[in-house]
């Protein structure tokens, strides 16, 4: 990729960001689907959180792994799309927390809905982390806070562990696939702290290294 003047074109990098987009908008798609043909089985409202939260989740690693292609390729459309990633994966997560209240517990005391199952808390800090964060993902933003953004979406790393913690915690069997992900999340946060150090993996705090930065946006 470095050597190619293809994608480095205006022309592909847009294609290429379209195409990302709609890969990431595929999960719901093929989900109304799957509803439109009653196809989410005997407990459709239980499937349709799952499946929501699952993206989110998916769509948080995705947005980590950017930073991480960009530095081995040398290619900067990967950090192009990071922020699309990241705000799709907020997308993903309101959609989950709005489907478990409304098909799975209902909307009455909150408060004890969010903060009696330790696996809910877990999903909860996952939730209230990436509201800051997708908040602040525009460039004025970025420009206000200055160096406190970049230290600000280090939150997103706390997110994904605690997404990942969600699911785990409420798996009753089959843990595979949430194993290859803590794998993958243990690997990129081992990545993070090859190149930056511990305190570059701590949100709110000055990183040791001079290398570029990870975030969200």
């Amino acid at each position: 990729m470095r050597s190619t003047g293809l994608v480095r074109s205006r022309r592909f990098l847009l294609g290429f960001r379209l195409s990302a987009a709609l890969v990431a908008l595929l999960p719901l798609a093929w989900l109304v689907w799957r509803m439109a043909a009653g196809l989410l089985g005997p407990d459709p409202g239980q499937e349709l959180t799952q499946a929501l939260g699952l993206a989110a989740l998916q769509l948080l690693i995705a947005t980590l792994c950017m930073t991480p292609m960009q530095r081995w390729t040398g290619w900067v459309g990967w950090v192009r799309i990071r922020r699309m990633l990241g705000l799709c994966a907020f997308f993903y997560a309101c959609l989950h927390v709005l489907s478990f209240l409304q098909f799975m517990v209902g909307w009455q005391d909150l408060w004890a809905t969010f903060t009696t199952r330790p696996y809910i808390i877990a999903g909860s800090v996952a939730f209230l982390v990436l509201i800051p964060l997708s908040l602040t993902s525009t460039r004025g933003m970025m420009r206000r806070l200055g160096p406190n953004w970049k230290r600000l979406h280090r939150l997103a790393y706390l997110s994904v562990v605690a997404a990942w913690v969600h699911f785990v915690w409420q798996a009753r069997s089959d843990i595979g696939e949430m194993l290859v992900y803590g794998l993958l999340i243990a690997v990129l946060l081992w990545f993070r702290w090859r190149w930056n150090g511990w305190r570059g993996l701590l949100p709110l705090t000055a990183s040791n290294s001079r290398a570029n930065s990870d975030r969200v946006g």
